[in-house]
């Protein structure tokens, strides 16, 4: 009996990781994690004030903006302090509880940040396709209901990977190899057979994330359709404009998505360097340059943003 309590227990806590390699360079690299903390922070609170306050922003593109805003500041919050924690104060242990809440709304947020991307795809195949509808469709009463779907979406796929990885029993190395709680990085940790989780885990990547990038291409085939039906190329160029800001964050979202996983299961090869470099992109870019992809583009929401800071 002694023999098996020795090699199986579960840990008050666990430990994190900053870059393995760099713990010289930590307190350099924390200052560009503190820059993007900031930029992300202050991007998306001027865009939800912004959308706010005027009211000729309130429209079904801003509003889904909006909810891609909120959830880009949670990710923020649910990640960055989490890592300057390692770098500034070595701030490594997080108990287990915490671990698991900090993993839950990250995943959480993810799969509410892909519900939005493809109802924003949505918007703009219905403001192309079938524009003299698009008030009918898109009421504020419809969209609260789509935006509270995704939520109770998320929150019912998600709520069963805490609740996996707590019935595991954890081998004695508790040190987990990102600087922030990820499922797939706990459950490599336990003793027990890890085959529910890793199936668990690969289906909700395909049919949650697989199936919306899915519904997401599809929608711009039949958005390209139409536009390429349109006979005056200035009209057709005007209408792919409205796509470019969305096209960014979405490439820019799924790309690192689809890389992480692929790498994470399936890549025993790569580096853990790159692992984790590229889970930093994945997490921390997009709420950092999703505020500034549609400031750039959109004319209107960035008139609105010189005007305030100019004031």
């Amino acid at each position: 009996m002694s023999a098996v309590n020795d090699t199986k227990f579960n840990p008050a806590v666990f430990l994190l990781t900053g870059i393995p390699g760099q713990e010289d360079v930590h307190l350099w690299i924390s200052v560009a994690f503190c820059l993007m903390y900031v930029i992300s922070i202050i991007g998306n609170s001027v865009i939800l004030f912004i959308i706010k306050t005027d009211p000729s922003l309130h429209e079904p593109m801003y509003i889904f903006l909006s909810m891609l805003a909120i959830t880009d500041l949670g990710l923020s919050i649910a990640t960055i302090p989490t890592i300057l924690g390692i770098f500034l104060f070595n701030s490594m242990e997080i108990s287990f509880n915490a671990c698991f809440t900090q993993l839950f709304f990250i995943h959480l947020l993810q799969c509410i940040e892909s519900s939005v991307l493809l109802l924003m795809a949505f918007d703009r195949f219905i403001a192309i396709c079938n524009p003299l509808r698009y008030a009918s469709i898109l009421t504020l009463p419809r969209i609260a209901k789509m935006g509270l779907v995704c939520l109770l979406r998320g929150i019912a796929v998600i709520f069963p990977l805490p609740l996996l990885l707590k019935r595991f029993q954890y081998c004695r190395d508790n040190v987990l190899s990102q600087s922030y709680c990820l499922h797939q990085d706990i459950m490599k940790l336990a003793c027990s057979d890890i085959t529910v989780n890793n199936l668990y885990g690969l289906s909700l990547s395909l049919l949650m994330m697989g199936l919306d990038l899915l519904l997401i291409f599809l929608s711009y085939v039949m958005i390209l359709k139409t536009v390429l039906s349109v006979v005056s190329q200035s009209k057709c160029l005007r209408a792919l404009n409205t796509c470019i800001s969305h096209l960014c964050v979405v490439l820019l979202f799924y790309t690192t998505e689809i890389s992480l996983t692929v790498i994470h299961r399936f890549g025993n090869s790569s580096t853990h360097l790159l692992q984790i470099l590229l889970s930093y992109v994945y997490l921390l870019v997009p709420p950092l340059m999703n505020p500034v992809v549609y400031s750039m583009k959109s004319k209107h929401l960035r008139s609105r943003i010189i005007r305030l800071f100019i004031k």
